[in-house]
């Protein structure tokens, strides 16, 4: 039988002791399962690395941030899993996995057993890979308000709800405006950047934010940056990711791309999967293709 580490983030939103003996439960019959927890953040990429060496395969239940942290400790191709215990779970879902966690465990087990694995590209940028997006400017903070909001007494990430609200005071402190601020190399300026490595940059409860809605896994990367943004715009902003039409004018777009360099006015807040890198003036971003086999 294969073996296989199951690194689990006790921390995050939607991981509980019951959910891990589900999860542990509904493995055992495809592999022999070692559960290691982390215990502080970066933890998650020297336990992967260490995992890669010692296992058939490595697979995280946990959110979207340690899922990062483990891309970013694993040296070579090894077969991945992701189980979904956050509260957005955009890589897994991206991936067509189920968000429930045990359903999605039974679904990576089936696939570890059968060796049926997909492979997929990754996202590097400043040396920091990514799995699904990152972005320059407007996302990136609002992600350091909602780290600054902090988590609720269970460990729990603010809601849908509290997410909008945030954006809406980061509008308002900009007196609704984002003037350009950045330049593209090759595409011109712009006033913040969201870069893609699939369909779906994000979720907003059940509904998947496609800002860059040609890009796919197998594919290079994706940049989709608005060239200045009123507040009178935001409700089309959104409508247009709800509905994958990012295409338009006053809207630069750069598909299938292995390298982007972007140059800020001044620094600019920078994120990779939901994590805050802290601010950049400048940013390269490269394209890992092939570099991931995922169970999914």
């Amino acid at each position: 039988m294969k073996t296989a580490a199951l690194i689990v983030n006790p921390f995050s939103s939607r991981v509980t002791e019951s959910r891990l003996d589900a999860v542990e439960r509904v493995l055992a019959p495809y592999a022999e399962i070692e559960t290691i927890r982390t215990d502080h953040k970066g933890h998650a990429t020297a336990l992967a690395r260490e995992a890669a060496n010692n296992h058939d395969a490595v697979l995280v239940f946990s959110g979207d941030g340690v899922f990062n942290e483990v891309v970013n400790g694993i040296q070579k191709q090894i077969p991945l899993g992701f189980i979904p215990g956050g509260r957005t779970n955009v890589l897994p879902r991206a991936l067509g996995l189920p968000r429930n966690p045990v359903a999605a465990a039974r679904q990576i087990g089936e696939a570890l057993a059968a060796g049926r694995t997909r492979t997929i590209s990754l996202g590097r940028v400043n040396g920091r890979r990514f799995t699904f997006a990152a972005g320059l400017g407007a996302d990136a903070e609002l992600i350091r308000n909602i780290d600054r909001r902090g988590r609720a007494h269970d460990g729990r990430l603010p809601g849908d709800a509290t997410v909008v609200w945030l954006l809406a005071r980061q509008f308002a402190a900009r007196r609704a405006r984002y003037e350009t601020s950045l330049e593209i190399e090759g595409l011109g300026r712009a006033a913040f950047a969201f870069v893609a490595n699939a369909h779906a940059y994000s979720y907003a409860g059940p509904f998947a934010l496609r800002f860059a809605p040609e890009a796919r896994f197998e594919l290079g990367l994706d940049v989709v940056a608005p060239v200045r943004v009123r507040a009178r715009a935001l409700p089309s902003v959104v409508l247009r990711g709800l509905s994958g039409r990012t295409r338009a004018a006053g809207i630069l777009y750069g598909h299938d791309l292995d390298h982007i360099h972007v140059s800020c006015d001044q620094p600019m807040p920078l994120h990779v999967d939901g994590e805050d890198l802290g601010d950049v003036q400048e940013a390269h971003f490269e394209c890992e293709r092939g570099a991931a086999k995922v169970l999914a």
